[in-house]
């Protein structure tokens, strides 16, 4: 009955030390004070958002999924920097379509090169001479 007894006061005494020692190395079981409302741990850059970027997007869970207040607010803001780069696009499309019409126009209205006097000369070859 004694050794039942030291057996169990031994057990004890040593999840006590590996609990202060996992205590130690990871923490004391603290935790992160809460967000402020409307706050959110979601992280997009200012601007010029890459594919990395939405590929590397994290949402806050809640009992019924993700967070919708942050994938709308990720969703937004990936819709408004594709629309600035469908506008960016379109933009240089149209001054390359006026780049090339101006182009065309003066090719239309430059007159003929007249030929050169070398250029109206049959070439005369070595067997020609």
């Amino acid at each position: 009955m004694t050794t039942a007894l030291i057996y169990l006061v031994v057990m004890i005494l040593v999840a006590a030390v590996v609990f202060l020692l996992a205590s130690v190395v990871f923490g004391r079981g603290e935790e992160l004070p809460a967000l402020p409302p409307g706050a959110s741990p979601t992280r997009l850059p200012a601007s010029d958002i890459t594919p990395e970027d939405v590929r590397d997007v994290r949402f806050q869970l809640v009992l019924r999924g993700y967070k919708m207040s942050e994938v709308d607010w990720v969703l937004r803001r990936v819709e408004g920097e594709l629309a600035d780069l469908r506008s960016e696009v379109a933009e240089l499309r149209r001054r390359l379509a006026e780049t090339e019409g101006v182009e065309d126009r003066e090719r239309v209205l430059e007159p003929p090169a007249e030929p050169t006097a070398e250029a109206a000369e049959p070439a005369v070859g070595p067997d020609r001479a």
